[in-house]
C-alpha cells in the first residue's frame, strides 16, 4: 500500500537516504511492515531481537527504528534507555500490543517519538514514519546549525580574546559587560576586575572630558568616534604592565554606539562597542623621529633647528619684559689635530666628553647647541650682568681644560668663546650670532683659550677687517691656501736661477686672493705665524717632489713677517722643518721688508743673524720705500738688496725717477751685497739693471707665479744648458 504525502517535506530524495531499522521478535510483523515501507521507498532492515538492534545502532546511522516493546532478551524499554544513555541519533516510534498507559508513558519518557498500537493502521503508520522521520531531519539540522554557531562563537570569541587590541562593550549605563583577554596584557587587569565596573576607572584625569565622549561612543555610522588617541590609566599593581611610563597608555580608539528596536519599533541606544589599540611603540617612533630632527645625535645636545625655535622664544620673552640675554660661539681649540692623529671615532668621544662637560656648567633653562664639528652655540635667557655672563665662559674654560682621560690617552683641550649680549650687540637673531662668532675668531687670533665680548673687545673696530680675520683662520682649517712659484732668473743667461715661494688664497666665495689684501689682517692678528708655518711646510713638500724628479737644485725665496721674527722659537722651528725633509740651508732665502725690520729691530734681527749663521741667506725686500740709512743697514744681517717693483716701474720715465734705482745699486756695490729686482716687465727694463750689475730678475718678462704643478712641468721641460727664456730682439 502506497501512501500520498502531499504535506510532508520529506523529498524522494530524501526518503530514498532514509534508513529505518525494524525491531519485532515476530517474523509476519517484519515482513508486513518491511513491505508496507519498501512500497513507499524507505531503506529497511529488519533484526528480531534487541541486543541485535543495539550493536546495529551503535555500529552504524540510522534515521527511525520501529520498535516492539515485548521481545525476549532485551525489551524494547531497554533499548530505549539504551539509546538515551548513549545519545544515538535516532527517532523511535514504538509499534506494540503493549498499549497500556504505563508502556507509554514509560516509552515516552524514554525517548519515543511516538507510539502505534498494534494491530496498526497502514496509513497511520506511514503518517507518523513520514513524520517521526521530518522530526528527525528538522532535529538534525538545527543541531548541525547551533554546533555551526557555536563553532562560529568559539573562533569569534578566540580572535577577539587573542586580538593585539583592547576590545570592550558597554551598557547604557557605561558598564563594562564585556571585554577580551587583551586587556589584562595592556592594562594589568583580570576581566573580573573590570566587568561590571564603570568604565570611567580607566580614563586618565588629564583628558577625563574628551575620553568620557569618545570612550562611550553613543554616535553610529561616519560620526562615531575612530582613529582617536587617549590616554588610559594602568593597573599599578601588575607587574605585566610595560607602557611609556608605567602609569599610562597611549591608544588609538575606533568606539560606536549599539542601537536595538524595542517593541514599539522605537530605535533605543544598547551600548557601546570599542576597540583599543596600544600605539606605545608607534608613539616611542614618532618621538625617537622628532628627537633626531631637532638633536644631534653624537651629543643629544639640540641642533641648529631646535636652537632657532629656542633663541626665537627667548627674543619674544625678553622684548616683552625688557629683559638682557647672551649668545655665545664656542669652538674648541686643537680638535683639529684629535681628528688627524687619532681618527674621527676619537674625535666623537672628546666631542662627547666635552659637551657634557659644558652642559654641567649651565642651568637647566640654558640651551647648549652643537652648530657642527667642533663648535657650539649657547644661549643664556634672563642674564643680568656681563658679569654673570663671564663667570659661565670662564666656568666653561676651566671645564674644557680639565684633562680627557679616553681609551689610554690623556688630552688636552681649550675652547674660544665669543659673546654676544643682546641688545647691544645685535636685535636679531643672525646679528647676534654674527656678533657672537667675530668675537671668537678674535679669541682665536689672539692666542685662543679665551673669551671675548663681541661690544668691549670691537668697539669702533671696522666690521670688514673682522671678517677678514674669521675667514683667515677658516682658510688654515679648511686647506684654502696654496703655494704659487716666480721664476728668478739670471739677467745675463736668462736661466731660472731660483723661485720666490708666493702665497694665494683660493676663498670660496670670492676667488683668488693674493697677499696685499690680506696679509697686513694676518700680521695684525697674529694669524700669520700658523699661516707662515704652513708656507714653509708646503714649500719644503714641493721642493722634495722636486727632488725626486732630479731637477736641478734651486734657491727658494721666502717672505716672513716680522711677526714671525719676533717669536722666541721662530728658529728652532724653522731649523727642524727643514731637517724633517732632509733640505739643505743653502736652498733658502727669507725676504723680509725693509720697513719690517726697521720695526722689530731686537729679537727680528737676532732670529735673522741666526739663522744666516745655519746657511740661509737673508734679502731686504721692497728696499727703497723705507728709510734706511747706510749705518743701519751695516748693522742688518743681509745678503741681498731686493729692489721694490715700484722703481723698477719708473726706470723708462725722467731722470731723476732712475736716479734713485741708481743710488741703490751704489748702496749695493758699497756693502758686497747681491742686487736683485722685481716686477721687470719689458726689455728696457731688463738692460738697464743688467747694467746696473743686477744679479737676479724676476717679473711679467720672464713669467708670472704659478701652481706648484704647472712650475714643475717647466723645470722638467728646460734644457740642461740655457738659456731657459728667448727674448725678442
Amino acid at each position: 500500500m502506497q501512501v500520498k504525502r502531499a504535506d510532508s517535506g520529506l523529498t524522494p530524495e530524501r526518503i530514498k537516504r532514509s534508513k529505518i531499522l525494524i525491531v519485532d521478535d515476530q517474523p509476519a510483523v517484519l515482513e508486513s511492515l518491511q513491505a508496507l515501507l519498501r512500497i513507499n521507498g524507505y531503506v529497511v532492515t529488519t533484526v528480531s531481537s534487541g541486543a541485535v538492534a543495539l550493536d546495529l545502532l551503535i555500529q552504524e546511522s540510522y534515521d527511525l527504528v520501529l520498535l516492539d516493546l515485548q521481545m525476549p532478551g532485551l525489551d524494547g524499554q531497554e533499548v530505549l534507555r539504551v539509546i538515551m544513555q548513549q545519545r544515538i541519533e535516532v527517532e523511535v516510534v514504538v509499534v506494540s500490543g503493549e498499549s497500556s498507559f504505563f508502556a507509554v508513558k514509560s516509552a515516552m519518557r524514554n525517548g519515543a517519538y511516538d507510539f502505534i498500537r498494534k494491530p496498526y493502521n497502514p496509513e497511520e503508520l506511514l503518517t507518523t514514519v513520514n513524520n517521526a522521520l521530518e522530526h528527525h531531519w528538522q532535529t538534525r539540522r538545527l543541531k548541525h546549525t547551533g554546533e555551526s554557531l557555536e563553532r562560529s562563537e568559539k573562533i569569534h570569541r578566540f580572535i577577539v580574546n587573542n586580538s593585539p587590541d583592547f576590545i570592550y562593550m558597554l551598557n547604557p549605563q557605561g558598564v563594562f559587560t564585556y571585554v577580551n583577554d587583551k586587556v589584562e596584557e595592556l592594562l594589568g587587569y583580570k576581566r573580573s576586575e573590570l566587568i561590571g565596573c564603570h568604565f570611567s576607572k580607566l580614563i586618565h584625569p588629564h583628558n577625563a572630558d574628551d575620553s568620557y565622549n569618545f570612550f562611550c561612543e553613543q554616535r553610529s555610522g561616519e560620526r562615531a568616534t575612530s582613529n582617536t588617541e587617549i590616554r588610559l590609566l594602568v593597573n599599578q599593581s601588575s607587574q605585566q604592565v610595560e607602557c611609556l611610563d608605567n602609569y599610562e597608555l597611549i591608544v588609538e580608539l575606533n568606539a560606536i554606539g549599539i542601537y536595538e528596536i524595542d517593541e514599539t519599533g522605537a530605535k533605543v541606544f544598547a551600548g557601546t562597542l570599542g576597540c583599543a589599540r596600544d600605539i606605545t611603540e608607534r608613539k616611542r617612533s614618532e618621538a625617537q623621529i622628532s628627537y633626531q630632527a631637532y638633536h644631534d645625535l653624537l651629543t643629544s645636545l639640540p641642533n641648529r633647528v631646535l636652537f632657532d625655535d629656542r633663541i626665537s622664544q627667548v627674543f619674544a620673552h625678553a622684548r616683552r619684559n625688557r629683559q638682557k640675554f647672551a649668545l655665545l660661539f664656542l669652538d674648541l681649540d686643537r680638535f683639529k689635530q684629535i681628528n688627524d692623529t687619532l681618527g674621527h671615532s676619537m674625535g666623537d668621544l672628546v666631542l662627547q666628553q666635552v659637551s657634557q662637560r659644558i652642559l654641567e656648567c649651565l642651568r637647566a633653562e640654558d640651551t647648549l647647541c652643537r652648530f657642527g664639528g667642533d663648535e657650539f652655540a649657547l644661549l643664556l635667557p634672563n642674564v643680568e650682568s656681563k658679569e654673570n655672563v663671564a663667570a659661565v665662559a670662564e666656568k666653561i674654560g676651566r671645564a674644557v681644560r680639565e684633562p680627557l682621560c679616553i681609551k689610554d690617552h690623556e688630552l688636552f683641550l681649550s675652547v674660544s668663546i665669543g659673546i654676544a649680549l643682546y641688545p647691544n650687540a645685535g636685535q636679531s637673531k643672525e646679528s647676534l650670532l654674527q656678533s657672537a662668532d667675530i668675537a671668537m675668531y678674535h679669541v682665536k687670533a689672539n692666542g685662543k683659550d679665551s673669551y671675548c665680548f663681541y661690544s668691549d673687545a670691537m668697539e669702533g673696530t671696522d666690521s670688514s677687517y673682522l671678517s677678514v680675520e674669521r675667514d683667515l683662520y677658516l682658510a688654515l682649517e679648511q686647506n684654502q691656501f696654496e703655494v704659487f712659484f716666480q721664476p728668478r732668473v739670471d739677467p745675463f743667461s736668462h736661466i731660472i736661477v731660483g723661485m720666490e715661494a708666493l702665497l694665494r688664497w683660493h676663498h670660496p666665495e670670492k676667488g683668488l686672493i693674493y697677499p696685499g689684501d690680506f696679509i697686513w689682517i694676518a700680521e695684525e692678528s697674529k694669524l700669520i705665524v700658523p699661516i707662515g708655518d704652513w708656507v714653509l711646510e708646503s714649500t719644503c713638500e714641493e721642493l722634495v717632489r722636486w727632488r725626486k724628479q732630479r731637477l736641478p737644485q734651486l734657491k727658494i725665496s721666502l717672505n716672513i713677517s716680522p711677526v714671525q721674527l719676533e717669536r722666541p722659537n721662530y728658529v728652532q722651528k724653522f731649523i727642524e722643518t727643514l731637517q724633517k725633509h732632509n733640505l739643505p740651508a743653502s736652498v733658502f732665502e727669507l725676504e723680509v721688508t725693509e720697513q719690517g725690520l726697521l720695526r722689530g729691530q731686537g729679537m727680528a734681527v737676532r732670529n735673522l743673524r741666526q739663522l744666516r749663521e745655519y746657511g740661509i741667506s737673508v734679502a731686504l725686500d721692497d728696499f727703497g720705500r723705507g728709510y734706511s740709512s747706510l749705518s743701519s743697514l751695516q748693522n742688518f744681517p743681509v745678503n741681498t738688496l731686493k729692489i721694490d717693483r715700484s722703481f723698477v716701474r719708473e726706470i723708462e720715465d725722467e731722470l731723476p725717477k732712475v736716479c734713485a734705482v741708481d743710488a741703490i745699486a751704489m748702496m749695493a756695490k758699497g756693502l758686497n751685497l747681491h742686487m736683485a729686482a722685481e716686477g721687470v716687465e719689458n726689455l728696457l727694463q731688463l738692460e738697464y739693471l743688467r747694467n746696473l750689475g743686477c744679479s737676479e730678475v724676476q717679473g711679467y718678462l720672464y713669467g708670472k707665479a704659478m701652481p706648484a704643478q704647472a712650475t714643475l712641468d717647466i723645470l722638467s721641460n728646460q734644457p740642461a744648458e740655457g738659456p731657459h727664456f728667448i727674448l725678442p730682439d
